[in-house]
């Protein structure tokens, strides 16, 4: 026999993904282990664009300030060049892909950020918070019983011990364990190329002075390929085709070329092949499972939207499952999940799939003749197909932003004033947004729903309401109900949307 321990959530995986589970379990007051294969964090520095939609989650639990401290050093380096070499390389004056903050988007901006320099930031903020964290814990076996899943494990020393939870949340990436022993297949486009990530060290502070760049695309015949920037100045990786037998002093020597600077310093630290590809989770759920991240999707990176669909997987699961486990809501709220993530996860890997690599044509054309969408509609004005809201008839295009306060639809950001949105307004339950009077008071006799008041006729107009009229928003900013003008009892009105919303099949 072997100890046992219970807890509500189980994340398998330490990575971007998991560590924001973790941290918005907590937000919810969940109690949640964590279990992580490896001693420590990625040393890779792999995701680098933290997109809005992503910095407005973690303004949501109190973690943007952080993030943005570890992402100052970047702050310069957010556009695109090309050119034969580096040294040769222009900016370009088009940066698909980019979001740039637009204050009437969003009350966040994006930032670059290594992955290994982010996942020690969100791993401290998770202990701090008080979240469970086991690194250097393997997963053996993952059994669903129907009321419960109990993962074994092996802990660093050897011992076998075993973590029973209510639910489990794989976020163990793109060759997931747990997906693999569920037996879930995976649809898509499949492999889509082969590449070599050479990640270096070289001071290259003076060629990239006045061309500050995220990514540089190298047009050099002898090294065609896209370099990266990690820190702006010594770290960098670099996006090749693959070389078979190629070592480490071939690729310094192929940094050198691609640079411009033939006596160039170069330290290589890996040198790793992969194959980048679209594969799509056919279930994100099954039981008490729930695939998140790369476990669920796995796509190009053209969009910079792996990680950050991941994290917002995540941001999407948690609120409910707190509200399933409070009992706050049937566990058929949780079958939105696949409704809503699978939909939007195939979406971004499809999209991110059919952009060609070549900095210079984005957005003109997918080769294959696949519709493209605007790339800051698809990460803000995306409108869930179903799910857990009342759809109400209207539809968001994806052509461009366009957030009128649609049902299924990110919550249109409006400032109230000095660094407040009212993405702010929105608390850990159900939020009404509403003028005062009426709703307020159907808002305090209805469970799990708390009155925000917003006399703003403008924003009003702006949202499909009257000055009568309510908006519903759900923990994740996503609208729930609207309600143009107030019905003649208000608050059977509401309790009616609540149900619906709660069921998680609107």
């Amino acid at each position: 026999m072997y100890d046992v321990h219970e807890t509500d959530v189980l994340i398998v995986g330490g990575g971007l993904v998991g560590l924001s589970a973790a941290l918005f379990l907590e937000w919810h007051g969940v109690p949640a282990v964590l279990v992580e294969r490896r001693d420590t964090t990625s040393p890779q520095p792999k995701a680098r664009r933290i997109n809005l939609r992503t910095m407005e989650l973690f303004r949501q639990i109190g973690a943007e300030p952080d993030v943005m401290a570890a992402a100052a050093a970047l702050a310069d380096f957010e556009g695109m060049a090309a050119g034969r070499t580096l040294v040769e390389a222009e900016r370009l004056s088009w940066g698909h892909g980019e979001d740039d903050g637009s204050p009437a988007l969003s009350p966040s901006d994006s930032c670059l950020c290594a992955q290994d320099t982010l996942e020690p930031v969100l791993r401290a903020l998770a202990s701090e918070r008080g979240a469970d964290l086991r690194f250097g814990h393997r997963v053996l076996e993952v059994v669903d019983d129907g009321s419960s899943v109990t993962a074994t494990v092996r802990t660093p020393g050897g011992r076998v011990a075993a973590i029973r939870a209510r639910y489990l949340v794989a976020a163990d990436g793109p060759h997931s364990p747990v997906r693999e022993r569920l037996g879930i297949a995976r649809s898509g486009r499949g492999t889509l190329g082969r590449s070599t990530n050479v990640y270096f060290e070289a001071d290259l502070s003076a060629q990239v002075r006045g061309r500050e760049f995220n990514l540089c695309q190298i047009e050099h015949p002898e090294v065609p390929s896209m370099l990266l920037t990690v820190d702006g100045a010594w770290r960098w990786l670099l996006m090749a085709d693959p070389v078979p037998g190629r070592d480490h002093a071939g690729w310094a020597r192929a940094v050198r070329t691609a640079t411009g600077v033939p006596d160039l310093d170069v330290r290589i630290r890996s040198a790793l092949d992969w194959e980048p590809g679209m594969f799509v989770a056919d279930r994100f759920s099954v039981g008490r499972v729930f695939l998140a991240g790369d476990a669920a999707h796995v796509m190009p990176p053209y969009l910079a939207a792996g990680a950050n669909t991941g994290i917002q997987d995540a941001h999407n699961l948690a609120w409910k499952l707190a509200h399933v486990l409070a009992g706050a809501a049937p566990e058929s709220l949780l079958d939105s999940y696949q409704d809503e993530r699978h939909w939007l996860g195939w979406l971004t890997a499809d999209q991110a799939s059919a952009q060609t690599a070549n900095l210079r044509q984005l957005g003109a054309e997918s080769g294959d003749g696949t519709p493209l969408h605007d790339p800051v509609a698809l990460l803000l004005g995306y409108q869930y197909p179903s799910g857990a809201f009342v759809p109400d008839g209207s539809r968001a295009p994806l052509d461009r932003v366009e957030l009128t306060g649609q049902p299924g639809t990110r919550l249109p950001h409006h400032r109230l004033g000095p660094d407040r949105s009212t993405l702010d307004l929105v608390g850990r339950g159900l939020t009404l947004l509403a003028a005062r009077g009426t709703w307020e008071r159907a808002a305090s006799a209805t469970p799990g729903v708390e009155h925000r008041a917003v006399d703003d006729p403008a924003w009003a107009a702006s949202v499909g309401i009257t000055g009568t009229g309510a908006l519903l928003v759900r923990p994740d900013h996503v609208v729930a109900w609207r309600c143009p003008a107030a019905p003649g009892n208000a608050a059977s009105a509401l309790s009616e949307a609540v149900a619906v919303v709660m069921s998680g099949h609107g």
